[in-house]
């Protein structure tokens, strides 16, 4: 069963996957920005701006501002940084799994018959 946690990072890496809404990470990473300063550098609607802006947030990978009537957006990093720490573990994983690889094939060197080190 899926627990809470790996919800949250399966949104972020879903977030993360599409490169416009990484665009508008970094552009809040550097500051806050309203929708419209958002939206300035694409050429998509408004409402497609607005659909990616939903996903970042529910994501918990930016946070809405109101103003009034103006809508600010920040970045969460602590997301980031769930993310960050899932793909450390797998990276941890894979080192291991890919050293004990390098281990076999010192030992089974390709044309040898398994399990018979030619050391």
């Amino acid at each position: 069963m899926v627990n809470s946690e790996e919800l949250r990072v399966n949104r972020v890496f879903k977030a993360l996957s599409d490169p416009t809404r990484r665009d508008i990470l970094q552009v809040v990473a550097r500051k806050e920005a309203s929708v419209g300063e958002l939206a300035a550098p694409f050429e998509i609607s408004a409402p497609a701006i607005s659909k990616h802006l939903k996903v970042l947030e529910s994501a918990d990978l930016i946070t809405r501002i109101r103003e009034g009537k103006t809508h600010r957006f920040q970045l969460n990093v602590e997301s980031l940084k769930n993310a960050e720490k899932t793909i450390q573990r797998l990276t941890g994983f894979w080192n291991r799994r890919l050293a004990n690889l390098d281990k076999y094939l010192e030992t089974n060197p390709p044309g040898s018959k398994p399990g018979k080190p030619t050391k």
